[in-house]
């Protein structure tokens, strides 16, 4: 484990009440170990002095944010040679178009991930987030440094964070034309590869949406509450719809299909901010 140094300015957005420096902090999502830390070193600033936590800040006023010890266990990666496509980036989050196919990071010996491919891109390995399938396809967000980290976590953890995606099937009879999947997923202990619907499994809950009809396929936007592995795939094949061309749960699949299954669109808060951030593939892409 490492540490690293962290410094941010953002100016306390007009249209919001004057709030309390300790407030202000919680409402940015900080760990409360963060939140001593800024209080016993006096490194958060108002307009470039240190202000007493129960003290106001009101719209306009400059804050500063100084971090001087962030803890990361984050391993160093090595550099593909390839470059991501690149679909939003500021200074603290990095969002790509990760290929079907590729996986999200890498274990021992491989370099051939997104993560490697931002890797090549950042010229330092960047921090997970959240994961996509290896076999997924779409947005994909990684952490340019270890202090966004937990507050994205809490976003995801809070549903604040939200990724919606784009699943094709085959056109059985949807249960609705919209609704929730709320079905518990756990292991399969038959395929260490697959996930299953059992009793004993963690609560998983995805919305499904159908948007139109082509043929013999369905076109279904997907939103999920929760994010377990496989969820999506799991979910849309215990009610009968699998995935075309999941090799795993789809007993129809062919060898050579492709999982159409493509995260389209998130949403966050953008770390030490207010700012709604949604971020979207092109339609092109889509």
């Amino acid at each position: 484990m490492h540490r690293s140094q962290f410094k941010t300015h953002f100016i306390y957005p007009t249209g919001l009440a004057p709030v309390k420096v300790s407030d202000l902090l919680r409402q940015l999502l900080l760990p409360r170990k963060w939140r001593h830390y800024l209080r016993i070193e006096q490194a958060v600033k108002i307009n470039g002095k240190y202000r007493y936590f129960n003290k106001l800040i009101v719209p306009g006023e400059q804050v500063t944010l100084q971090l001087n010890h962030v803890d990361s266990a984050q391993q160093n990666y090595p550099a593909s040679g390839r470059l991501p496509q690149i679909v939003y980036e500021d200074t603290n989050v990095l969002v790509i178009n990760k290929p079907a196919g590729q996986k999200t990071h890498p274990n021992l010996y491989e370099h051939q991930t997104a993560l490697n491919d931002c890797c090549t891109y950042l010229g330092y390995s960047p921090y997970v987030v959240h994961r996509l399938d290896m076999l997924t396809s779409g947005l994909l967000l990684v952490a340019k440094n270890p202090a966004v980290v937990p507050i994205l976590n809490r976003q995801l953890s809070q549903k604040t964070f939200n990724r919606d995606y784009l699943a094709i099937v085959a056109k059985k009879q949807l249960p609705a034309k919209s609704g929730w999947i709320n079905l518990p997923i756990g292991r399969d202990p038959q395929d260490r590869r697959k996930r299953m619907i059992r009793r004993d499994g963690a609560a998983a809950s995805t919305h499904y949406h159908l948007l139109k009809t082509s043929g013999n396929e369905a076109v279904l936007a997907m939103g999920l509450r929760t994010g377990r592995t496989h969820q999506i795939r799991v979910h849309l094949a215990a009610i009968g719809c699998p995935i075309i061309g999941d090799p795993l749960y789809n007993p129809d699949y062919r060898s050579g299909q492709h999982l159409k299954l493509l995260a389209t669109r998130m949403s966050f808060i953008k770390p030490f901010s207010f700012e709604q951030l949604v971020i979207q593939l092109p339609a092109t892409q889509t």
